[in-house]
């Protein structure tokens, strides 16, 4: 299937891709840019900016969509959040952006390395605010709960998917359990302080009427914020992609999930779930404050 123009991106500076990785490098961090083989890579390391991959780069569960890698993990590196909290401070970063592969073989799933980054963030750039993009600790809400406490500005978990299409495209995953986990967020945050974020994949042979469906089911667990983009094939044995969406159709999507409650939809071919993170937050925010 041939990619559409729509989806031609400049090719990558090689100065801007080397002078992140050699900041990645020194503090032996991972991004999810390189490691989820994300489009945008290019211009958000020219931008100075980057989603941090917590808890190593070798994933305990194995999507059909993603290209981080599976495999068995080695044990959390416990200087990593003093090292991340630095690198984000040379980087000069006012929204920095954490993500993790998940890791079911942790008793905690990794809540409490999420908690101890973020404190870390609070000690060294305590004017940045702080994203995180979490797994679902397997439903447990101990350790969402340690989340929760450290009090990041948001807490992102992808849905990914419409239900019908998780057995294939995520088989150790539940479409209830992450629901469950995005309404939890809202229950366990103090007056609702921390914002909830989710997002979606297109093209992988969802209907429209399931993809309204989801955002339905978002908006009732209390979810605020949406992103939605285009699925890309990592490899031929990934799950296959179905379909190239036209940007007019991102563009509807936008205008449903606007008109359908969310506080705000970022929705087109390139869009990922962190990027333009900080834009988008501060975007959100002026708009919260503004209503006051």
């Amino acid at each position: 299937m041939q990619k559409p123009e729509w989806l031609t991106i400049p090719a990558p500076d090689a100065q801007h891709m080397n002078s992140i990785r050699d900041l990645l490098g020194k503090g032996a961090l991972h991004s999810v840019c390189e490691s989820a083989q994300c489009p945008n890579i290019g211009e958000c390391f020219a931008s100075r900016t980057c989603t941090f991959m917590i808890l190593g780069d070798i994933c305990t569960r194995n999507c059909a969509f993603c290209a981080v890698t599976h495999g068995k993990p080695l044990a959390p590196d416990p200087e990593e959040p003093v090292k991340l909290a630095l690198t984000a401070k040379q980087l000069g970063l006012k929204h920095i952006v954490i993500t993790s592969v998940t890791r079911d073989d942790l008793p905690d799933g990794g809540a409490g390395h999420f908690a101890s980054t973020i404190a870390a963030i609070r000690k060294e750039t305590p004017e940045s605010t702080v994203e995180v993009l979490i797994p679902d600790f397997k439903g447990e809400v101990g350790p969402l709960q340690q989340v929760v406490d450290a009090a990041p500005e948001v807490i992102n978990h992808n849905v990914e998917t419409v239900p019908r299409l998780y057995p294939t495209v995520r088989p150790a995953a539940k479409y209830k359990r992450s629901l469950e986990l995005l309404s939890n967020v809202s229950r366990l945050s103090p007056k609702n302080k921390i914002k909830t974020k989710s997002g979606l994949m297109l093209g992988l042979g969802e209907q429209k009427a399931e993809v309204v469906a989801v955002m339905k089911d978002l908006l009732e667990a209390g979810c605020s914020i949406l992103t939605i983009g285009q699925y890309l094939c990592p490899s031929p044995e990934h799950h296959p992609l179905i379909e190239y969406i036209h940007p007019d159709r991102f563009a509807e999507y936008a205008e449903i999930g606007t008109a359908l409650g969310f506080k705000q939809v970022v929705s087109g071919p390139l869009v990922r779930s962190s990027y333009h993170a900080e834009k988008s937050f501060r975007q959100l925010n002026s708009k919260c404050c503004g209503s006051h």
